[in-house]
């Protein structure tokens, strides 16, 4: 495979790494953490690859140090983590986990010391169980919860983190873990879902608040939206498509954005979306102005018509909207299974810009590829394919910044490898190598690379301040 070069972004564009607690920190029973939907979901047998858990993972709670002085080598301007909110509040709420807030304070505390900026994400799916127990979000005493939460983070930590993220991906929250039941909690529900994408938003909103009351420098929320494309241009393929914008993109988008409701809401969810979980000052509590929205993007989907599974439509799930996803791209696939398809991603952000007016500056929280990596007899991890993939999306970022697209900056997924959820263990996404069984990190080819872009770009600015 080819040098793909360096892609270049516009002076000041800012570079980091992302990770998520329960996917890297390890030390589930210690120091007072509570239990989450993922540790009783990675224990229930049958819901992960291989039996995995998270309660190891990387060890990160007790390697940050090591962690953190990898970031340092890297060069990156910024680090996106979360906070584990079992963590700070093992019960969800009520009393608060002194040891949990002591563990991120010293984390926050050796970014800066290394001039790293700290962006901290308070929810990356890891919800109390204790919370769960009595409804999770499907209920609305949890997003009240979540504005407790967000108050204890941002009054500890607001004058040191410079970017806060409130929810990262909620439609895996709301749709994978309540609808598809492949993630935790392992729900197969209609209108369960449906609310419990409603109360997210409602938290997003209640923690926005508390974050700003706090001080909070810069506030945001992370979506994973999909650029979608139909399977050809019949009616009924056409028609599955805007069912599908309604499910991926826009029961987040428009009430964050738009401040309404999906204009085919009803025809998507068939009845389903009928309950009594919204209220009429929520539309104004979710729309509140945001300094940044935060872009996940991995891959582009193609939709197509499909067959309900079930045709009782008060036995569907959230998802069952009548819609296939064939893969016609014939591009290469990452080890998760998803085509590479750069243009995709500056489609998106380009189409994104355009449709909502009042959309705040983007960052790219996440982008990133799964390969066949492993540790080769010279000591080192050559991944092409990674190097590949991400300069090539890099510039499908810059595409868009050049057609007017207001990107300030990127996360690449992930500094490490890590637990990747019901996966398991068997997918790599990480600019470094994790030997599982010894927890040794090996920087991988894709790191020096990653550190050469962000040495030349940093020289670029130099040069163009002066």
């Amino acid at each position: 495979m080819s040098d793909p070069g360096f892609p270049q972004l516009p002076p000041g564009f800012r570079f980091g790494a992302a990770t998520a607690a329960y996917q890297i920190e390890g030390a589930h029973d210690e120091d007072g953490r509570g239990p989450s939907i993922w540790d009783t979901f990675s224990h229930t047998p049958g819901r992960t690859h291989g039996g995995a858990t998270g309660d190891t993972a990387c060890d990160h709670y007790h390697r940050h140090p090591q962690d953190v002085a990898l970031l340092r080598e890297l060069g990156v301007d910024g680090y996106r983590f979360s906070l584990a909110w079992p963590r700070l509040l093992p019960q969800g709420t009520g009393a608060v986990n002194q040891k949990g807030l002591d563990f991120y304070d010293r984390l926050i505390d050796e970014l800066l010391d290394a001039g790293i900026e700290p962006a901290a994400t308070l929810y990356h799916w890891d919800l109390p169980q204790a919370l769960e127990d009595r409804g999770g979000w499907r209920v609305r005493e949890t997003a009240e919860a979540f504005a407790e939460f967000a108050a204890v983070a941002g009054d500890r930590y607001g004058d040191r983190v410079e970017r806060w993220i409130t929810l990262n991906e909620p439609f895996c929250s709301a749709f994978v873990g309540y609808a598809e039941g492949r993630h935790a909690p392992g729900a197969r529900e209609g209108r369960g879902a449906l609310a419990a994408a409603h109360h997210l938003l409602v938290g997003h909103g209640l923690a926005v608040r508390e974050l700003r009351t706090a001080g909070a420098h810069e506030v945001g929320i992370t979506l994973n939206l999909d650029r979608l494309h139909p399977a050809s241009g019949r009616p009924e393929d056409l028609a599955a498509l805007r069912r599908a914008e309604v499910l991926h993109n826009e029961v987040w988008t428009e009430p964050l954005f738009a401040g309404r409701y999906p204009e085919h809401e009803a025809e998507t969810w068939a009845g389903l979306a009928d309950g009594d979980w919204r209220r009429p000052e929520d539309l104004q509590l979710i729309g509140a102005p945001l300094d940044f929205v935060g872009i996940n993007f991995y891959r582009p989907i193609t939709v197509e018509a499909a067959p309900h599974r079930e045709p009782d439509p008060e036995r569907r799930t959230a998802t069952d909207i009548g819609v296939a996803e064939p893969d016609p791209y014939g591009t290469r696939l990452t080890t998760m299974g998803w085509p590479v398809v750069p243009s995709a991603f500056t489609e998106l952000l380009c189409n994104l810009d355009a449709r909502y007016p009042q959309l705040p500056p983007i960052w790219i929280t996440e982008n990133g590829s799964a390969e066949a990596d492993s540790v080769t007899p010279d000591g080192r991890v050559h991944d092409p394919e990674r190097i590949d993939y991400l300069a090539r999306h890099l510039a499908a970022v810059a595409d868009a910044v050049a057609a007017g697209v207001d990107v300030r900056g990127y996360y690449v997924w992930s500094l490490l490898d890590n637990f990747e959820w019901a996966r398991g263990y068997d997918q790599r996404f990480g600019l470094v190598h994790v030997d599982y069984d010894t927890l040794t990190r090996t920087p991988k080819d894709s790191y020096h690379w990653y550190r050469g872009l962000i040495t030349a770009h940093r020289a670029r600015t130099e040069e163009t301040a002066r």
